[in-house]
């Protein structure tokens, strides 16, 4: 194992024991910045996942987990206050793992969810209408006193991403833990140890019974899969590809489970002719941090035609002089790719780009200054069409295509004129037309001018093919939960 700066916990966590696999199987955690065999993680089966699976489906069943309200809070309070203990640990497991800049581990990799992905749902647990009078009404010729009841799912299988597993994870398992359901956690096999950490967390340092949170880690996704396949089962809390998501949706259609999919996005920026172009352009390079990988990058840059070279000049500036490299540097933004399989899909969909006319005005390939890691250039086309596939496919690396537009209902039209709708943005001068432009964009999340959504009371995902449901917000918590509605007779 190479000299960290953490210790990894390797075994998994299932049923309130940190375990190995039956096998004593093991698999590597490869750092993409140096391509090197970090250490190694528990390689779970099928029959591991289906003990986890069966420990939850009995600590929900069994245990008062579902209606203890005050204990709830009082056990998030205390991974709360674990993981806060074990923060600079964690911050240097996932520049390790996910191969993420240090500086990205300040904000949305680490510390930005940290500071509320549980605490938020843990306050809500007081606060959340779990009941509501309806009153008293006449039906069928006598009067009722009727009341809406809400109550948790049951078992809830979450499987996370590897691109920002921390914070993915967190707003998932407060939100399925904080409304009384219990959880099996399936992380990707590229980013597992954030995940363990947690498992070791909730076993060592909480009171959370045994079953309540399960942590199966397994290199073959087919092991996750018995989460979809299982009658055990009552709901799927998916992060992903839009392919992955619409297999969950067919195999999880036998047992009727309900889901929740926040898939993949290719979001539009809007830049319209009043936008203050030196100070918007260059910055629209953003969409290269954490080498692009993040679903809501706003990939597709949108200008007016009228003004395309200028734009096209200053994005270009953005993205060439884009700060990328060595990821535990401080002055970082941009790191490699998670993984070799990564890098070559993206450099393919670059090779794509070109035989489909486009041209690459920056970047383009590999750089040459770093031999070692699974890097790719910024990477800016032109000449390219909306139909192209570089234009409807999410790459999920860090490229990005100029599209011009001719007015404000083109610009609306070709941003609407894709199978995603997960989010995007609008810059102008001024703010009333700039507001109505993002107003009919067809995504469940927009900026304007550079306006930020993200919080833990934000209800996250997308229109079409971005996803169904929603992470975070009052919208998120509702959705692991089931309504009852009870009636008895007024008089």
């Amino acid at each position: 194992m190479a000299d960290l700066k953490f210790t990894p916990e390797t075994r998994m966590m299932i049923d309130g024991k940190l375990v190995e696999a039956d096998s004593r199987k093991t698999f590597d955690n490869i750092n993409p910045a140096t391509e090197e065999v970090a250490g190694v993680v528990a390689d779970a089966g099928v029959a591991e996942m289906q003990r986890a699976i069966a420990a939850a489906r009995r600590s929900f069943d069994q245990t008062d987990w579902s209606t203890n309200h005050s204990f709830r809070k009082k056990c998030l309070e205390q991974l709360q206050e674990a993981l806060e203990a074990e923060r600079e640990e964690l911050r240097e497991e996932l520049i390790v793992e996910v191969g993420t800049p240090r500086v990205l581990t300040y904000s949305a990799q680490l510390d930005a969810p940290l500071a509320e992905g549980i605490l938020w749902p843990a306050k809500m647990i007081d606060e959340f209408a779990w009941e509501r009078d309806m009153g008293i009404a006449e039906a069928f010729g006598t009067r009722h006193r009727r009341a809406i009841w809400k109550e948790a799912m049951g078992v809830v299988g979450a499987i996370v991403p590897w691109n920002y597993p921390f914070e993915v994870t967190i707003n998932k398992i407060a939100q399925i833990l904080a409304t009384g359901n219990t959880t099996v956690l399936k992380p990707a096999p590229d980013t597992p140890w954030n995940a363990t950490r947690l498992g070791r967390l909730v076993a060592e340092k909480t009171d959370i019974p045994a079953g309540v949170f399960n942590v199966v880690t397994s290199s073959d996704h087919l092991v996750g899969e018995e989460l979809t396949l299982s009658p055990l089962v009552d709901q799927i809390s998916f992060t992903g590809s839009t392919v992955t998501g619409k297999r969950i949706m067919e195999k999880g259609a036998a047992t009727l489970k309900r889901v929740f999919l926040e898939l993949g996005g290719k979001s539009a920026a809007i830049v319209l002719d009043d936008a203050d172009f030196s100070a918007v352009l260059p910055a629209t390079a953003s969409v290269c941090a954490h080498g692009g990988q993040g679903c809501a990058m706003q990939t597709r840059l949108l200008v007016p035609r009228s003004r395309l070279d200028e734009a096209v000049e200053l994005a270009s500036l953005g993205m060439a002089n884009f700060p990328y490299g060595d990821p535990q540097s401080m002055d970082v933004v941009m790191g490699p790719l998670v993984s070799e399989k990564q890098m070559n899909r993206v450099l393919g969909y670059i090779e794509k780009g070109k035989a489909e006319g486009g041209e690459v005005v920056v970047g383009g390939g590999r750089p040459a200054h770093l031999p070692k890691g699974w890097y790719v250039e910024p990477t800016l086309f032109v000449n390219v069409e909306n139909s192209a596939t570089i234009a409807q496919e999410e790459i999920f690396g860090p490229v990005m295509v100029v599209i011009p537009f001719d007015d404000d209902d083109d610009a609306v039209r070709i941003a609407n004129d894709s199978h995603y709708g997960l989010s995007g943005g609008v810059f102008g001068g001024d703010m009333e037309r700039a507001t109505n432009v993002a107003r009919r964009i067809r995504t469940g999340s927009i900026s304007v001018n550079g306006g930020s959504w993200y919080g833990a009371d934000m209800p996250y995902g997308g229109y079409k093919d971005s996803g169904i449901g929603r992470q975070n917000g009052t919208e998120g918590f509702d959705q692991y939960l089931e309504t009852k509605i009870i009636a008895w007779p007024a008089d």
